[in-house]
């Protein structure tokens, strides 16, 4: 079984961005509002059946074809269901700020949205403006009511001034933990992977298309808000969160990107050239620039720059031939069986 060629996915948004997508996949954005690409996902936005599901070249879904044949696609039983790929992978290309907002854990996902997963998510920064920072915990404690006042009065600059705020560059991977308060400055493109839901709560909505209501998950603040951490994230915690391996030039090795800390939930590599065998298992890969192919036993696939591929377990292990560069997004380590002992929460 080879790898599938996926066609560009486009998601509509509330903030402006897409040219930096539409550039790296070759095609003309149809609005200056398709800031999101969601690569090789079978879930899709939260309160839609549709939005964010990859579709092959032959029009199928990509959902479908992962259920009608599991052991094939991911090599195990388990997960939250058929489709179940362990991850989603998104590109983000923000031309505008996005608002303070968190995600929930797999605790609370479990006890309130029926879900093993929660979201945390991380960031890998593919290209970036001037002294463009994200925001990721905060500073010193906050007072929980304080907290809900100010998500009341929608007072976002509060909320960025008790953020971290981190300048970010080419090559930077950034950890975000479930929880976590957070938010991006616009001028950021980014590759984020992420568990596979899309469970956000807005603090702030008054920047966005939502309204108070559409902003809690459906569950109501007093439910949500328990799930938003006003601890601090010191100095040597938020650097815990931080990778600068990236900074430097992909090899011939299968290098990983983010922090270790990612690493059960999920992780990202880049390699170049006439790399190394990779492991066989489900991954997403993004040809990033170069030609070349991925081959294995089962076969070579001939890629260039601006292509996306979900690569099946059964296509074994692999390399990369010629001189493409990719990016290579793979479920957590031991997953599924992590996500069904829970021995990460």
């Amino acid at each position: 079984m080879r790898p599938v060629l996926l066609p560009p996915n486009p998601v509509q948004h509330f903030y402006l961005g897409g040219d930096r997508i539409a550039a790296l996949r070759g095609i003309e954005p149809e609005t200056d509002r398709q800031p999101e690409e969601w690569l090789a996902s079978t879930v899709s936005r939260f309160g839609s059946d549709r939005v964010g599901l990859a579709v092959t070249e032959d029009g199928d879904d990509l959902r479908d074809l992962v259920r009608a044949d599991r052991a094939a696609w991911v090599g195990a039983r388990g997960g939250r269901d058929a489709a179940d790929l362990g991850i989603l992978v998104k590109l983000l290309d923000a031309r505008q700020r996005l608002p303070v907002h968190v995600h929930p854990d797999r605790g609370f996902a479990a006890s309130h949205l029926d879900c093993p997963y929660g979201k945390t998510e991380a960031w890998y920064v593919l290209e970036t403006e001037d002294d463009c920072a994200v925001h990721v915990g905060w500073k010193r404690p906050v007072d929980r009511d304080e907290l809900d006042r100010r998500r009341d009065a929608q007072d976002g600059e509060w909320m960025l001034a008790h953020m971290n705020r981190v300048v970010v560059r080419p090559g930077m991977g950034v950890l975000v933990p479930a929880e976590t308060v957070h938010a991006i400055d616009g001028g950021i493109f980014l590759a984020e992977v992420q568990e596979p839901t899309d469970f956000s709560i807005l603090l702030e909505w008054s920047v966005t298309t939502s309204t108070r209501e559409e902003s809690h998950l459906d569950l109501g603040f007093d439910t949500v808000m328990p799930s938003v951490s006003t601890d601090a994230l010191d100095a040597d915690a938020l650097d815990a969160l931080i990778s600068t391996a990236g900074e430097t030039p992909a090899g011939t090795r299968f290098r990983s990107l983010l922090p270790a800390a990612a690493d059960p939930y999920f992780r990202l590599f880049d390699a170049a050239g006439e790399t190394e065998r990779r492991e066989a298992g489900f991954a997403v890969v993004l040809v990033s620039g170069g030609a070349g192919a991925m081959v294995s036993d089962a076969g070579s696939v001939e890629v260039e720059g601006g292509q996306v591929y979900a690569v099946p377990h059964a296509f074994g292990e692999w390399r990369l031939t010629g001189d493409a560069e990719v990016l290579v997004a793979a479920p957590g380590a031991g997953w599924p069986i992590t996500l069904r002992d829970g021995s990460v929460r």
